[in-house]
């Protein structure tokens, strides 16, 4: 399939589209859990983050696809932002549920420029959830939290998933029907190195200024928070097995996020070459 055309507009916008799942909140199986389970929930530092950021990425998609003028990709971009809202939401109601504290936090104003916001906002979802599956598929074979409530997570995690095909075959049909295709390599190693400094200027803000004793980011924590000792090559190794997974249901016609998966197996092949004297520890890129 050419990559920029009508075929290929059709069938990212269309698949995303059939394949929304309608569901809310409240009628998810949520499980009982006991206090020990629970007070694992409440040990993992990152809900807040998740909450607050689902929440603007919902109100943001929204009034960039207000501006779409292309009717099929607005209504792609509208579902998006509906799903982000809905994962918000989801946090809420699991944070309600289970008696878990998040401090509040005031909205952020949009930003004035919402297409280069949409797509930071892209890339970065791109660099997150690859990480995030690797901790995911590690954190569910230690049985860290009931299986149940897993399977909800997993609804989650696969719709960033199909956010990533999503975005990552909007950004190159924009490409090639701007007459910028030639720069999608650039833009990407671009984009992927900013998503990379400013996950780290988050991070060092959030030490210096006190808002949060988390300073070693989402996998470094994660990881802590389910007490599991990661080497970089098992992390990796799960990262790319699991990110294969989950992209292998795509229609094979349609593009899927190649730069971390690359530079990941580049990086594990490397490892793999390197005397096994010693664990590496994780990196932690987020």
């Amino acid at each position: 399939m050419k990559i920029g055309s009508e075929a290929h507009r059709e069938l990212f916008c269309g698949s995303f589209m059939a394949s929304h799942l309608p569901y809310e909140p409240e009628t998810l199986p949520w499980p009982e859990l006991d206090e020990a389970a629970i007070e694992r929930l409440r040990k993992i530092p990152f809900w807040d983050e998740a909450l607050y950021t689902e929440r603007k990425a919902g109100v943001m998609l929204q009034a960039y696809a207000d501006r779409v003028s292309d009717p099929l990709i607005r209504a792609a971009i509208e579902l998006q932002a509906m799903e982000e809202a809905r994962h918000g939401r989801i946090i809420e109601y699991m944070v309600n549920l289970y008696n878990i504290d998040v401090p509040a936090r005031p909205a952020k104003p949009l930003p004035t420029n919402l297409e280069p916001a949409f797509i930071n906002f892209g890339y970065g979802e791109c660099f997150d959830s690859f990480f995030a599956f690797g901790l995911f598929g590690i954190a569910r074979q230690t049985d860290f939290i009931p299986e149940a409530l897993f399977n909800i997570f997993n609804t989650l995690v696969d719709e960033e998933a199909r956010h990533m095909v999503f975005f990552v075959n909007w950004i190159a049909h924009k490409q090639v029907v701007e007459g910028r295709a030639f720069l999608r390599p650039y833009t990407s190693l671009q984009q992927y190195t900013g998503a990379a400094f400013r996950r780290l200027e988050s991070i060092q803000g959030m030490g210096k200024k006190g808002k949060s004793s988390n300073k070693k980011g989402f996998t470094a924590s994660g990881a802590k928070a389910v007490k599991v000792d990661l080497s970089l090559d098992t992390f990796l190794e799960m990262c790319v097995a699991e990110n294969e997974r989950r992209m292998s249901v795509y229609p094979q016609e349609l593009l899927r996020p190649e730069f971390l998966p690359t530079i990941a197996s580049l990086a594990l092949n490397t490892l793999k070459l390197l005397p096994r004297r010693k664990n590496h520890p994780v990196a932690d890129p987020a």
